[in-house]
């Protein structure tokens, strides 16, 4: 790839990002594209009597598209070559009640959300971006610009030391936005939103840290941005599920899921049962009864992509002695004894033939004995849909910061394998 071209990839890429502060918007975003791209949306409320060519569904901040070549019925070597990746990233969102005042100040009232580095947010102007609900139940997507900021303590108020004491969640975490005047009746943040055509009645607001994505480093080969777990698997993800036709017998598709930063147990996030369904609906609105669905989950492969760690220069004990990766030495897969991913014999394999095909070097991940491992939605979907699965993904640093590190030379070479993947590479 030539200087120019990873430019034109990164700029792309970091107007993605700005697109999508929160899952809805993220959303919102992909959905935009497909519509450019002639994709139909179906509503889940109606009835699937005519499966179209391509097509998307959307659940909150989900979605699911696929497209397929016409012999998905027919074939006796159909499969599906399903990409999920996951639209949260770990921060805070507003509770219901949304503000508080202390001492004079007028502060958001926000709960954790996922396990964000907390310290990380302190001292950075922070905007709200998500969805609102009035009385009349509709959603409709929202967005501030600098609302915000939690303000740290100065060290002259610390120990000795001059490090931070002990952190309450509760107490310190709140950020200031403005100054309330004794005596008068708090107001309620929504009034901010009531511009959008309904009274606000419901809200499911996020912290954004409003930096935009900056390219640095020696010949800009850092990305800086929130957000890139796990954006930087969604991004490549629907690029390369659109620069792809499956062939005759294939059905390709991506899963874009919220809520895996808290478990995915939800209505729309990977615990629940939205792939499943959409699977069996596509599959019996082609007409194909039951064993022929179980013979096709049984061709199909699923790759589950999610940002992964890079070897970090000041703690490099924290990694496993042999399995390394390098921010830039490429895309990498996940592998972890516990099953906490995805991936088996099998996979690497076929991720190994995959990357040679691409022309791709990648790299591996697996965990120190010592450090607790963490997981993704791979092995939560393959379960639950029966499909075999392996877990990928570009290297970063600082994961679940408000400011990750990645190097957009990794995204664009996943980009390049998942289209090997969805044209039918090596199964």
């Amino acid at each position: 790839m030539t200087d120019s071209t990873l430019l034109a990839m990164s700029q792309d890429f970091t107007e993605f990002l700005e697109a999508s502060p929160s899952p809805y918007h993220c959303v919102a975003e992909v959905k935009r594209v497909l519509d450019e791209n002639c994709f139909i949306e179906l509503n889940e409320q109606d009835p699937w009597e005519e499966i179209p060519p391509g097509a998307y569904v959307v659940r909150d901040g989900s979605l699911i598209a696929y497209s397929h070549g016409g012999g998905v019925d027919t074939s006796s070597d159909a499969a599906m070559r399903i990409l999920v990746a996951h639209t949260d990233s770990p921060g805070f969102k507003l509770k219901p009640h949304q503000t508080h005042v202390s001492h004079g100040w007028k502060q958001l009232s926000m709960e954790v959300y996922g396990s964000p580095l907390l310290t990380t947010w302190f001292d950075r102007e922070i905007g709200l971006a998500g969805q609102v609900i009035g009385h009349d139940l509709q959603k409709r997507l929202v967005l501030t610009g600098a609302l915000g900021v939690i303000p740290s303590l100065a060290p002259h108020f610390e120990s000795s030391s001059g490090q931070p004491a002990v952190m309450d969640r509760q107490k310190h975490l709140m950020a200031v936005y403005g100054t309330h005047q004794t005596g008068s009746k708090p107001e309620s943040l929504l009034a901010y939103f009531n511009d959008v055509g309904s009274t606000v009645a419901g809200h499911d607001l996020y912290t954004f840290p409003i930096d935009p994505p900056r390219l640095f480093g020696d010949e800009d080969q850092f990305l800086a941005a929130r957000g890139l777990d796990d954006l930087s698997s969604v991004y490549p993800g629907l690029r390369a599920f659109l620069r792809t036709d499956p062939q005759g017998s294939d059905m390709t598709m991506v899963a874009f899921v919220d809520h895996e930063e808290v478990g995915s147990q939800t209505y729309s996030g990977a615990g629940g049962t939205f792939l499943a369904q959409t699977v069996e609906r596509l599959l019996r609105g082609l007409g194909l009864g039951e064993d022929k669905i179980s013979q096709i989950k049984a061709n199909s492969i699923m790759i589950s992509a999610d940002a992964g760690h890079g070897i970090h220069p000041n703690y490099p004990d924290k990694h496993d002695p042999d399995a390394q990766p390098m921010v830039g030495g490429g895309p990498l897969i996940k592998v972890n004894a516990q099953h906490r991913y995805s991936t088996d014999g099998w996979g690497l394999a076929l991720w190994d033939g995959l990357c040679r095909k691409a022309g791709v070097e990648y790299q591996i991940f697996v965990s120190n004995n010592s450090v607790r491992c963490g997981t993704t939605i791979g092995p939560i979907l393959a379960a639950g849909i029966g499909v075999s699965a392996l877990d990928v993904g570009v290297p970063i640093l600082a994961m679940h910061s408000a400011r990750e590190l990645c190097a957009p030379s990794d995204v664009d070479e996943l980009r390049r394998v998942f289209e090997v993947f969805f044209s039918g590479g090596p199964r």
